[in-house]
């Protein structure tokens, strides 16, 4: 019975011990620099990303040793910035098996996009780089690890105001062309005075009457005693005769 009893410690404290080789974290390499660049406009301005963007990231690996690193995969996460240990969104994992030889550098790109929901939160950003040396020892090195905010990013012109501005300018421009075409039109219709001509005094014979009726015209006869000087001169030479 003693036997068993130390036989089962034993196993206890062997599990014990791989547990906590297990649950030591993986850190980087002494022998591998990195670097992280965020290349999308507008992001990381004041510790800023937008939501629904994608967002590249640009991480830069320097191989330092004198072995061989082979570059497995990139991932991200959103984790609560009050417990790192707490994951609220994973993004995809990016998967390279890319190697860096002694005294190289190379260039790995990762995106993601955050959630709409997300906006106006704060939250802990991960970005881990996995790798590994020729002899099979993994790292992990975090090349970003830092609390940022969500926001919602006003593009200013977006293309239904775009296609607005177009159509306001154009129904000014054809208000303007009809306005012109409306004031043409109305000068063309505007009738032109007539040139009033001053003849002087005329004689009556150079009236013509036939524009006025009949009866107003006898009318004005009988009551005008003047005759015409061919009547007059026909009487003259009556008179010489007898």
């Amino acid at each position: 019975a003693g036997g068993t009893d130390t036989e089962t410690a034993a196993a206890e404290t062997d599990e014990e011990e791989e547990e906590e080789e297990e649950e030591e974290p993986l850190k980087a390499s002494p022998d591998a620099d990195t670097t992280v660049l965020f290349t999308t406009t507008n992001t990381m301005l004041d510790q800023q990303i937008p939501a629904t963007k994608l967002v590249r990231v640009l991480v830069g690996f320097t191989n330092k040793g004198d072995k061989d690193f082979m570059v497995e995969s990139m991932e991200g996460a959103f984790r609560y910035p009050q417990d790192y240990s707490f994951y609220i969104q994973n993004f995809t994992t990016f998967t390279f098996n890319t190697v860096v030889q002694p005294n190289t550098q190379a260039s790995f790109e990762y995106m993601f996009t955050a959630a709409e929901p997300f906006a106006g939160r704060p939250f802990g950003l991960t970005i881990a780089l996995n790798y590994k040396d020729t002899d099979g020892n993994p790292f992990l090195d975090a090349v970003f690890n830092d609390t940022i905010s969500v926001v919602e990013l006003d593009e200013g012109l977006d293309g239904e105001m775009f296609f607005l501005y177009i159509f306001l300018a154009a129904a000014v421009v054809l208000l303007i062309v009809g306005g012109q075409q409306l004031m043409a039109s109305m000068g063309k219709k505007r009738p032109a005075k007539k040139q009033v001509v001053e003849l002087g005094t005329q004689s009556q014979s150079d009236v013509d009457y036939d524009w006025i009726p009949k009866e107003a015209v006898d009318q004005m006869n009988k009551s005008s005693p003047r005759r015409s000087p061919r009547r007059r001169t026909k009487r003259a030479t009556g008179s010489d005769e007898k």
